[in-house]
């Protein structure tokens, strides 16, 4: 089954940029609607964003102008560009991986609605 493993969580300050990285095998991210959540502390997991091939949303309000998704499609690894980060970005983050529909990258999904999970990457932004 499709194994995803993220990187490139850390300690920052407010201001700086962090990029997470979702290594994905046994599948190929071209062929997954692949997303990215976030959990802060306390908090519900949050959905970040999501997409299919190379159309992907925002959908978390705050993030919007601040974070991007890129894809390196020869390595199989799904991105999370993290500029100008703030306090509340402090979460874990997650990436995940389901089967491709037509509302991948077009609305909020649910968790339920992706199969495979990473393990997350904790991302900790002081002021």
């Amino acid at each position: 089954q499709v194994q995803l493993v993220e990187s490139g969580g850390g300690s920052v300050q407010a201001g700086e940029s962090l990029r997470l990285a979702c290594a994905v095998s046994r599948g190929t991210i071209s062929d997954l609607c692949m997303g990215w959540f976030r959990q802060a502390p306390g908090k519900e997991r949050e959905a970040v964003a999501n997409g299919y091939r190379h159309a992907f949303d925002i959908y978390a309000q705050s993030v919007k102008g601040r974070f991007t998704i890129p894809q390196d499609n020869a390595k199989n690894i799904l991105y999370l560009q993290m500029n100008s980060l703030k306090p509340e970005d402090t979460a874990m983050y997650y990436c995940a991986a389901g089967p491709p529909g037509e509302y991948c990258g077009r609305s909020v999904l649910s968790q339920g609605y992706f199969h495979y999970w990473g393990q997350g990457t904790q991302v900790t932004v002081s002021s």
